[in-house]
């Protein structure tokens, strides 16, 4: 077995654990980062897009992506659309703060240059399999590379950024699966398709057959989402029953059609690690959490945790004051349940339940017009979507 010392191990080479490496290599703190994918893998997965605008400048200002603001679209609001009409949530007006359109796989893609740019210990390949010793001041993570060869690394602390899969979690909550947990009723159905954007902004739509998000990607590729069972076939539509399906789920708009390149089904998952740190290992992004996409927070929250986790560590390991790592779970904590209330509202305001009666749709509705008639309302919803100043942002 080979051994690499190392001050920081990061499991997870996502958002989360290439921008921690990244802000801890501007404090001089080293770490090395692995990650079962290979590069292509990573930089080719196409995910979700909205960044927040904290997101953005933290990414912008770190010098970790200069290209969010000039290949990303600024959005100021999105559309609610229910009761056959469209209503316009301004961000812009109501907060000050608007959201950026600018794909995961591209933040991944910036990441990534600017880390080996720097020389930074980044292993693709390798299959973290446990961590060891997590409440020594030496913990160990074990793992394995393409070739089949053992190596372990021990490091000052262990951070597991390795998605909702996590093998660094049972190290922190003593199981794979400990954690708070709800799974809705229904999934997302999923299209990327080559056509130019159906609308200036993303559509949330409540209809009477069931959710639809009109979504974008790109000039040339959007992404598009309807609601659907949980154990849907995503081979069992033609193309031409899909665009059915979304088009009479967006009344008033005509979508522009080209051809479907990928589908899939995206079921609904809502989950907080029981514990977020043990010793000198923590969780942050997909493995301490994991959202509803309807409220545009999974990559954004992950972004938050690092922001919290990385002030933590550079106490830690520079000053060895660890009052900063003791109150990581809290601090963390306080945004991710309100990023589950909001991701946990959006949903349920815009899906039709399987089970929903008529006095449950009309109360909807009910709530819907509620939210667009009220100033109040609107500005929480654009409050919540553009998401609140990051933890330690000057």
């Amino acid at each position: 077995m080979t051994t690499i010392r190392t001050r920081v191990a990061i499991v997870g080479a996502g958002p989360a654990g290439l921008l921690l490496s990244h802000l801890l290599g501007h404090a001089g703190i080293e770490s090395v980062v692995i990650d079962q994918r290979t590069r292509e893998q990573i930089e080719t997965t196409i995910r979700a897009g909205i960044l927040e605008q904290g997101t953005v400048e933290i990414l912008d200002s770190s010098g970790a992506s200069s290209r969010v603001r000039t290949v990303g679209n600024r959005h100021d609001g999105i559309e609610l659309r229910f009761a056959g009409a469209g209503h316009r949530i301004d961000f812009a007006s109501l907060v000050g703060r608007g959201v950026w359109l600018y794909p995961q796989h591209e933040v991944l893609k910036d990441l990534i240059a600017v880390r080996l740019g720097k020389g930074q210990d980044l292993r693709f390949g390798v299959t973290g399999e446990r961590v060891e010793d997590a409440a020594s001041a030496r913990p160990r993570v074990i793992a394995t590379d393409a070739e089949g060869r053992r190596l372990e690394i021990e490091a000052d602390f262990v951070v597991g950024a390795d998605g909702s899969r996590s093998v660094v979690r049972e190290a922190v909550t003593g199981s794979p699966t400990g954690g708070y947990f709800r799974e809705y009723p229904f999934a997302w159905f999923g299209i990327l398709c080559e056509a130019p954007p159906s609308a200036d902004e993303l559509i949330y739509s409540n209809s009477p057959n069931g959710f639809a998000l009109i979504s974008q990607r790109s000039a040339t590729v959007q992404r598009m989402y309807f609601q659907c069972d949980p154990d849907a076939d995503p081979e069992a539509l033609t193309e031409e029953q899909l665009w059915q399906q979304l088009q009479e789920r967006v009344p008033g708009t005509t979508l522009k059609e080209g051809r479907i390149f990928q589908r899939d089904v995206l079921r609904f998952r809502s989950f907080v690690a029981h514990e977020l740190l043990r010793g000198r290992v923590a969780l942050i992004g997909d493995a301490a959490h994991t959202v509803p996409p309807t409220g545009a927070k999974g990559m954004n929250l992950a972004v938050a945790d690092v922001i919290v986790l990385e002030r933590a560590l550079r106490a830690l390991l520079l000053d060895s004051d660890e009052r900063l790592l003791e109150a990581f779970p809290e601090t963390a904590l306080h945004r991710i349940w309100k990023a589950q209330h909001f991701s946990w509202w959006m949903t349920n305001m815009l899906h039709v339940a399987p089970d929903a009666s008529d006095f449950d749709r009309q109360r909807q509705l009910g709530e819907l017009r509620s939210v667009i008639e009220s100033e109040a309302g609107r500005t929480y919803l654009a409050e919540a979507y553009t998401g609140s100043p990051l933890e330690g942002l000057s």
